[in-house]
């Protein structure tokens, strides 16, 4: 499993620095790559629960466990609702309109340490209250 889940992150590595983008392959690239393999794996393994593949969902299991072990650790539901609250007053945002303002500025803080849709749902409810 550790030699799969490896060989998965050297290949996705390798193919973001071929593809021709010019991309630099930084941190902040990698981290996103990473997180790219754990949420494939993610559908994946929902797909095989569901039809009842146990065999499938234990490799997919498997890597994304190994993947994890070299993503910074996840914020915290309250460290993420920090996070957001300060960009907000920050950018003195008081409405949906600046959703994606906020969005932005937050994922850039956080540095894949929440994913995508944990930051909007938090965004939403906070700038909802507002």
């Amino acid at each position: 499993a550790d030699l799969r889940g490896m060989r998965a992150i050297k290949g996705a590595i390798q193919l973001a620095e071929t593809d021709g983008s010019g991309d630099v392959i930084d941190e902040g690239r990698e981290i996103q790559l990473l997180q790219k393999l754990v949420k494939s794996r993610r559908d994946s393994l929902a797909i095989y629960d569901e039809q009842g593949r146990d065999d499938l969902a234990v490799t997919e299991r498997e890597e994304i466990e190994v993947i994890e072990r070299y993503l910074p650790e996840a914020l915290s539901d309250d460290e993420l609702a920090r996070f957001v609250a300060i960009t907000i007053q920050q950018l003195a945002a008081t409405s949906m309109k600046e959703m994606g303002e906020v969005m932005k500025t937050v994922q850039l803080k956080v540095a894949g340490r929440a994913d995508g849709k944990a930051i909007s749902a938090e965004v939403k409810r906070q700038l909802s209250k507002g």
